[in-house]
């Protein structure tokens, strides 16, 4: 599961896809109806938040927004609190920094025009944005994803 902190607009046709998938997915552990994924470290951020449901739901709309803007038809019946306004969670400008680097090798590999679009948009001075649920903190890599994938590589050596 990626529930990306990065802006939507940053993602290709298909992380978009990804990323609204697993957002319902993600709001369907936060609702308890599913038994998978309810530990999942990227949901540690939504379970803090005051009103999970809402947070994700806005989390949600936002991509759903995106999607919009580019012709594509998510169903945002879907989203089980479809908000406009909730408090926002702070995200380290580390795990930023983190992500960008993780999709900038993948749209070199299967968005090329992306890519392009990508390294352009490193020149504005705002770059990278966070999704609008995030605030920009100081800070390194989130201890979630560096526990996350450290697991996996104890395992492989």
């Amino acid at each position: 599961m990626r529930l990306w902190s990065i802006h939507p607009s940053y993602l290709d046709w298909k992380g978009l896809g990804a990323n609204w998938r697993e957002g319902l997915l993600a709001q369907a552990v936060l609702l308890g109806k599913t038994k998978g994924w309810r530990n999942h470290p990227q949901l540690e951020r939504f379970k803090k938040h005051p009103e999970p449901v809402a947070a994700i739901g806005f989390y949600l709309l936002k991509v759903q927004e995106e999607a919009t803007k580019r012709g594509y038809r998510y169903d945002q019946s879907k989203i089980v609190e479809p908000r406009e306004n909730v408090s926002m969670l702070e995200i380290t400008s580390g795990q930023i920094l983190y992500e960008i680097d993780i999709l900038r090798g993948r749209l070199s590999v299967r968005a090329p025009e992306k890519h392009v679009e990508l390294i352009e948009g490193e020149k504005d001075p705002n770059f990278p944005r966070p999704h609008p649920i995030f605030r920009v903190v100081c800070g390194d890599i989130e201890s979630w994803e560096t526990g996350y994938w450290s697991r996996f590589k104890k395992r492989d050596e």
